[in-house]
């Protein structure tokens, strides 16, 4: 009998095949008695384990050195250092001679102690070298042990991958590799690695929880990320069946292709930008194919992850300069480094806070440490001659901080000029609203701004106090609430009025649920998933704008937000059915 698991649908599409299990790279080895004659083999095989890690780490130094510059490759100093720390290699021999027991165990529980002690250490340098000392333990143990950490982009073999969790920098890696599809026992459908997955067009579920205890190496299980649901070790009629649903959805899929080359804009003349948001320029190819006009979301933090240095101002220009040549003579609209929720990185200190989304992220980062700041802005600014690039600031929540990061980017613009280097005197600058306090102000926020972003991923679960990574308040996260609709509305009219234009660049842009509604609304720019990007020209192309605004008009009058669902579904399905048939 087929065996059903129910998550959180992360990133739409059918997948079938073969397991693979990524653990969460903890060491927990068990205490074994070793004889007397076996100690001294437990002591070379300490000392050889070593050997290796130093060889892995000075490999990795020279990689690194060579691919960047000999500055970065320090980083691995103080890796090497614990490696000679000879208090802590004398202690795990003697142990292990004393207590006649494993030394992978006695390994362990040696750096325990380290740990705890540095860790109440008052000096802030001594306490940062917990993460060294972490980093290293797991390299010797994981050579102790015999086991080989395999990373997600070096598959032969098509998987799907299961797992606890997985970063961003875990979801990156499996871009145009051989993973199928992946899911987790958590996250949220608008966590990052779930949107990741659906720029990347790799079908996820979410939020399962018991993945890791059902599942298992080896098995054969079904993805459907559209609806949410694994199928372990399925039978040949329910492999049969799949495969069929399957095949009709690229069908449908391929069904929209012809639109590629039309324009987005209603029967009556009304005209939008369908643009895409992206995390890599390796995703370029995937969006003008599905024949977006630009870029609406560039995420830029993804240059701070999987990394122990910062990015310099050259990798910024180089990456920028890349983008907006791919994309001439359309639009790229920058983000600056927006950190902090469920996106952190451990070398900028970023503290952990008690209610990470509500903490030191995102612009108020950016504004505290201008130094961080200036290098993406200057990068920024001298990559705009090669393209139409914008910026962006992420969590703005009210006119000073506008302001004071209009002022940082005008010191970085007068140092430019003073050297004489060119840039794009004319660029935009746009406030993404996404706290509560940004929408019930956007009016004067409008008036230090070229335009606006609705990042109605934040502002959903700030307006409505619902974490949108957590699975268990996962039914409280509604883009339809009266409340975020209204909010919408209003951030909208207060752009208008004051002459500038707005996007939208959350998850909810991307949902043929809500394109109506938003149309309704007057939105000028849908940015989304590249994969979403031709359903929602076909319904854009399939209404006038006044029936559109008749939609918005009868959306905004209901009280809960599945009633607003149940009234989109029902026109959704009234006006452009092969949208509806498509979902």
């Amino acid at each position: 009998m087929n065996e059903i698991l129910k998550g959180i649908p992360a990133s739409s599409g059918i997948v079938i095949g073969p397991v693979y299990i990524v653990g969460r790279d903890d060491f927990e080895v068990s205490r074994r008695a070793v004889s007397e004659g076996d100690v001294v083999s437990e002591i070379v095989r300490f000392e050889e384990s070593l050997i290796q890690t130093r060889q892995e780490l000075i490999a990795l130094q020279r990689k690194i050195a060579q691919e960047f510059d000999q500055e970065q490759a320090q980083i691995f100093d103080a890796h090497l250092l614990v490696l000679e720390d000879r208090m802590l290699i004398e202690e795990v021999i003697s142990r292990v001679k004393r207590e006649k027991c494993n030394v992978d165990f006695i390994f362990q529980e040696v750096l325990k102690k380290y740990v705890n002690v540095f860790s109440r250490m008052e000096d802030e340098y001594l306490r940062e070298r917990i993460a060294d000392i972490n980093d290293v333990g797991k390299r010797v143990l994981r050579i102790l042990s015999g086991k080989k950490k395999r990373a997600l982009s070096d598959f032969e073999e098509k998987v799907i991958v299961v797992a606890h969790d997985l970063s961003p920098s875990d979801t990156a890696a499996m871009h145009r590799k051989n993973i199928l599809g992946f899911i987790t026992d958590i996250g949220g459908k608008t966590s990052h690695t779930a949107i990741m997955a659906k720029s990347f067009e790799i079908p996820a579920v979410v939020g399962v929880e018991v993945a890791t205890s059902k599942i298992t190496a080896g098995d054969t299980i079904i993805i459907d990320g559209g609806a949410g649901i694994i199928v372990i070790n399925p039978d040949a009629k329910t492999i049969a069946n799949y495969k069929e649903a399957e095949d009709e959805i690229l069908a449908k899929a391929k069904a929209f292709f012809s639109l590629k080359e039309l324009l987005a804009e209603t029967r009556d003349g009304r005209r939008v930008e369908l643009v895409a948001n992206i995390e890599l320029p390796e995703e370029i190819p995937f969006l003008l194919d599905h024949g977006a006009e630009g870029i609406g979301l560039y995420r830029s933090e993804y240059f701070y992850m999987n990394r122990k240095d910062l990015p310099s101002e050259e990798e910024h220009y180089e990456a920028y300069k890349l983008v907006a040549e791919m994309m001439k003579p359309y639009p790229v609209i920058i983000r600056t480094l927006d950190l902090g929720g469920d996106k952190f990185i451990s070398q900028l200190q970023v503290p952990r806070d008690m209610v990470p989304f509500l903490g030191w992220r995102a612009i108020r980062f950016c504004l505290a440490r201008p130094d961080i700041f200036k290098v993406q802005l200057r990068a920024i600014l001298r990559a705009s001659v090669h393209g139409k690039l914008k910026i962006m600031y992420p969590m703005i929540s009210g006119v000073e901080e506008m302001r004071q990061a209009n002022r940082v980017l005008e010191e970085v613009k007068e140092e430019l000029r003073t050297k004489g280097v060119p840039f794009d005197k004319n660029m935009e600058i746009g406030a993404m609203i996404e706290v509560p306090s940004a929408a019930v102000t956007a009016d004067l926020i409008a008036k230090e701004a070229d335009f606006f972003s609705i990042g109605t991923n934040d502002l959903i679960q700030y307006s409505l106090a619902v974490d949108r990574t957590n699975e268990k308040v996962a039914y409280l996260y509604e883009p339809a609430h009266p409340a975020v609709l209204r909010l919408i509305k209003k951030i909208i009219d207060d752009a208008h009025r004051n002459k500038i234009w707005v996007g939208m660049c959350g998850e909810m842009s991307g949902d043929p649920m809500f394109t109506l509604v938003l149309l309704g609304m007057g939105l000028d720019e849908f940015s989304m998933p590249s994969k979403m990007i031709l359903q929602i020209k076909q319904l854009v192309r399939s209404v006038t704008m006044k029936q559109a605004q008749a939609i918005t008009e009868e959306a905004l009058t209901f009280s809960t937000a599945r009633e607003v669902e149940k009234f989109s579904k029902k026109k959704l399905k009234e006006l452009v059915p092969q949208v509806y048939d498509s979902l």
